[in-house]
């Protein structure tokens, strides 16, 4: 199966996702935040299938993440994640660098199936963002 790195701050989002993943036959690597998504990015020299990260994080964000590691790595998928939409409207703007953006909360299907499409470079849904009134 396939090597994840997941990076999201709040511990029982994380746990959710890591075990979920886990229970999919993926090879799962953790962080808390950007920060160390990035150090664990780079000791591993980016010898990974997907990067699954939260949007707003301490330290470094999704947003930051996504940007450095697919400068470095551009081989590299990335999944973001969010529960805010004006996060998912930040995130719109990579659309080149990231895959899809997952809103939470989301169930165990909901990642599994987002998850697998993105392994297997299946398109992601299209999903108009809201535009803010002028």
């Amino acid at each position: 199966m396939a090597r994840i790195l997941v990076a999201e701050d709040d511990d029982n989002v994380r746990s959710f996702v890591v075990r979920a993943l886990q229970m999919s036959g993926h090879e799962v690597l953790e962080a808390s935040d950007g920060g160390l998504a990035l150090e664990i990015a780079q000791e591993h020299d980016g010898h990974f299938d997907l990067l699954v990260s939260d949007i707003k994080m301490p330290v470094m964000d999704g947003i930051a993440l996504s940007l450095t590691v697919g400068a470095r790595w551009p081989e590299l998928t990335i999944v973001l994640m969010t529960g805010f939409a004006d996060q998912r409207e930040r995130a719109h703007g990579l659309d080149a660098l990231i895959y899809d953006v997952i809103n939470k909360p989301f169930s165990l299907a909901q990642l599994i199936e987002k998850i697998d499409d993105a392994l297997a470079g299946r398109p992601a849904e299209i999903i108009p963002l809201a535009r803010s009134a002028l």
